[in-house]
């Protein structure tokens, strides 16, 4: 069960993730969306969008820190293993807290308006279920070993981590690992699996050929040239 869980599954999760990416790209582009549902109600999704985005951001950003950044690195750089503890600690609740607050407006807005509700799809409540559960069992294990210098996960899961990279995974590292840490880290790469097959595959969009795009120029009419003005190809400024 150990080479499954820490052996196996890491690598079945990254080729679902990546053959998802590829398949929705290439039959499914027009769906490549957040299906945004503003158009319905938009009081609530101003105040629970941002919460949930900012603080998923921050949760990504601390993930990434803890457990591809070693300690010898944050050592060197003169912060000790207690500094380090408390950053994680107070930054790393407070993150999850504002995006457990954001996910439960938003759910709370997805079930009390009607409209919002009916455009809600299975795959959108698998979705939900699996990252809220993901997000609470994770800020649960912090607290749960929050006494002292809390649980060292970067000498366990974080070694084992880059491990994988390495296409020798360390599953020893994982002995002892305590269970709510383990349960997180099964449904997080259960959420990283469902990441392309959901709404959250926009996490991967950016506009960056909005970089490299011409300038769109708008002219107005000129108001002594008489007679009807030509037509002409493309978009142009409203009321023009």
């Amino acid at each position: 069960m150990t080479t499954l869980l820490w052996g196996v599954l890491p690598y079945v999760t990254f080729a679902l993730l990546v053959a998802g990416l590829v398949w929705r790209q290439r039959y499914d582009r027009f769906g490549w969306t957040t299906r945004s549902s503003q158009v319905y109600e938009s009081r609530l999704l101003n105040i629970a969008s941002p919460a949930f985005h900012y603080g998923i951001l921050f949760v990504l950003a601390g993930h990434l820190v803890g457990l591809f950044v070693p300690e010898s690195w944050t050592r060197s750089l003169g912060v000790s293993e207690h500094t380090y503890h408390l950053f994680s600690l107070y930054g790393g609740t407070a993150a999850g807290v504002v995006t457990v607050a954001g996910i439960v407006l938003l759910l709370y807005r997805r079930r009390t308006d009607a409209p919002v509700f009916r455009a809600t799809t299975a795959n959108d409540k698998v979705m939900y279920v699996v990252l809220l559960g993901a997000i609470v069992l994770g800020v649960a294990a912090k607290l749960t070993h929050a006494s002292g210098d809390g649980y060292d996960y970067r000498r366990s899961i974080a070694s084992w981590a880059r491990s994988l990279f390495t296409l020798e995974p360390d599953v020893d590292r994982m002995a002892g690992v305590p269970v709510l840490y383990e349960i997180h880290m099964v449904i997080g790469m259960a959420l990283i699996a469902l990441v392309p097959y959901s709404r959250l595959v926009h996490m991967f969009s950016a506009p960056v050929q909005y970089l490299f795009r011409p300038y769109l120029v708008y002219r107005s009419r000129d108001p002594e040239q008489p007679g009807p003005r030509p037509e002409r190809r493309g978009w142009e400024k409203t009321g023009s």
